[in-house]
């Protein structure tokens, strides 16, 4: 394995028959809530806005932020069905002292190859399983969010270029339209984790092989099978995909983890 792959320092309403686009449209409302609510669950769990304190009023926040009271109130709302933030009647908004993600499912960061390893065979035990019942739960909003991210793949490919933010919006928006926090918890505990193997396998594809373009493919047929329903090729595709991620990153030579 070359020596540059290995510098780790470098590197959720069920529906039956839903009627999704199968478009990936960027959807942009839908993207500035999404933001707005990855920065406020950022200052969650930094302890910006530490347990049982009270956040900043919706004109304030959109401010500060520089979206509309809607686009807050909207992200405020995903909180509150999260169990992060909970409302006083005339009082406001507060961190939940049991929702915070500063109390919720963590791991031990990433040290060394093996770590990224570790990573891989434990998402290919929860990300397969959560496609499948992406495809099966999904509905209209949860295909705008996963449509939103692989737009965003799409335009950096073009660019040749690889966006772990993208990617990772990806993987966690099949998550979240499995509508099942134990899933989404775990995703979002491992983000620091993944975002280190995909930065590294992000550089394994830059180069004449069109490697980013293959992955993107990856991407469009999971997206796909999601959108038409079919449970069981969203999970082998998936499967298939985190497969493919891992050999291209260690090119096809697992390390020995039994020591």
């Amino acid at each position: 394995m070359p020596a540059g792959r290995m510098d780790v320092d470098e590197a959720n309403g069920a529906q039956a028959n839903p009627q999704p686009s199968g478009k990936p449209e960027r959807g942009k409302a839908v993207k500035l809530v999404d933001r707005v609510l990855d920065q406020l669950q950022e200052r969650i769990r930094s302890g910006n806005y530490p347990p049982d304190s009270r956040l900043p009023g919706e004109h304030e926040l959109a401010s500060m932020l520089g979206v509309s009271r809607p686009i807050v109130r909207d992200a405020l709302a995903k909180l509150r069905d999260q169990g992060i933030v909970y409302a006083r009647q005339g009082a406001g908004t507060f961190v939940s002292a049991h929702g915070s993600p500063t109390t919720q499912l963590s791991y031990s960061p990433v040290k060394t190859i093996a770590d990224i390893q570790r990573c891989y065979e434990f998402r290919l035990t929860i990300e397969p399983a959560a496609a499948y019942f992406a495809a099966k739960r999904r509905d209209e909003a949860a295909i705008q969010k996963i449509a939103a991210a692989l737009a965003d793949l799409r335009e950096a490919t073009s660019h040749q270029l690889h966006r772990t933010d993208a990617d990772f919006m990806f993987h966690r928006a099949v998550t979240e339209a499995a509508n099942n926090h134990y899933y989404t918890a775990s995703i979002d505990a491992l983000k620091a984790h993944i975002a280190v193997g995909m930065h590294l396998h992000g550089l394994s594809l830059l180069g004449p092989r069109q490697g980013l373009e293959q992955v993107y493919e990856e991407h469009q047929k999971i997206y796909q099978a999601i959108v038409d329903g079919r449970a069981d090729d969203a999970k082998a595709l998936m499967k298939g995909h985190l497969e493919g991620s891992q050999g291209r990153l260690f090119e096809g030579r697992a390390l020995d983890l039994s020591m």
